[in-house]
């Protein structure tokens, strides 16, 4: 039997997510929105339904590491500020989530990406296994045999991207994540990557030369058969840059102990936010929670 996972929660994505897609009409204390808080525990409560974590880890941090944009200026800077009203919900959201018994970790200047990546890294070194809540596809660079990232797709159960996934869909091992986006460019995350240079090139490229760095150096070959070769030498700078950027920074970080789910608090602090939905769901779970002990102790 596989150990039960740790569930690493991308709590900045789960709220924009949430509160782009759920009318802004869902209303709480002090008639003040909370369809990004109800969404983001919705969504962790269906994973921890289908994956069964030992404990559950909500990952914060800036939504644009400051080493990120002063290596590239240009990083984040197309997005538009925090609607005001998401901001309300994002202060109030580890108070939430920390009621329902998971462990809240802030990367302060860094992003929760690096937070994710780095407890995923912690979690595998100790022989456990990690799955990580992201619509974030930076994070495939963090998957392995132990570690896969947990997609959400509407009407149907989560599902597990592990390494063949990410060679299916990429064309290239999950270690070489990063060296992919410097060259294709991540339009998310405003970096253009290599002009002229796709999904299908940059990962051809990739496996005929093992990583970015082989790859400028057949560029820089005298008999250099590339057609892209002055492109890429002309941009070796800058795509050495994008691919920092895109790389997951290591953070020395302590996987949370086992630590089930509290539904009944975290029932308790949804009433006080007056989310009654929420509430009534939670109240359920903790009813068929006591249930299953007292079947179990029997």
């Amino acid at each position: 039997m596989p150990p039960e996972p740790l569930l690493l929660a991308d709590v900045p994505w789960l709220l924009y997510r949430a509160f782009f897609s759920l009318p802004k009409s869902i209303r709480g204390a002090n008639g003040e929105p909370v369809n990004a808080l109800l969404g983001t525990v919705n969504a962790l409560l269906s994973a921890i339904e289908a994956c069964r974590p030992r404990a559950v880890a909500a990952c914060f941090g800036a939504e644009g590491a400051a080493y990120r944009v002063e290596l590239y200026p240009p990083y984040h800077a197309h997005r538009e500020p925090m609607p005001v009203e998401l901001a309300a919900q994002w202060k109030r959201a580890p108070e939430l989530l920390a009621s329902l018994g998971w462990t809240i970790y802030d990367g302060g200047d860094l992003e929760a990406d690096d937070v994710m990546g780095s407890l995923a890294r912690a979690e595998a070194g100790a022989g456990g296994r990690a799955l990580i809540l992201s619509g974030d596809r930076d994070m495939y660079q963090a998957v392995d045999d132990h570690v896969a990232v947990l997609e959400l797709k509407r009407g149907e159960d989560p599902t597990e991207v592990g390494p063949e996934e990410v060679r299916e869909r990429y064309g290239i091992p999950p270690g070489l994540v990063p060296d992919f986006i410097a060259l294709r460019g991540d339009p998310s995350d405003g970096l253009p990557g290599a002009p002229g240079i796709g999904a299908k090139t940059a990962a051809s490229l990739l496996r005929e030369h093992g990583s970015l760095e082989g790859i400028l150096a057949a560029a820089e070959s005298p008999r250099s058969a590339l057609r892209q070769a002055s492109t890429l030498l002309h941009h070796a700078a800058l795509l050495r840059t994008f691919k920092q950027v895109a790389t997951l920074v290591a953070m020395d970080l302590e996987p949370p102990p086992d630590r089930p789910t509290d539904y009944a608090q975290g029932a308790r602090m949804a009433s006080f936010f007056e989310m009654g939905g929420l509430a009534a769901r939670l109240e359920k779970a903790a009813s068929q929670a006591a249930d299953c002990g007292r079947i179990s102790s029997a």
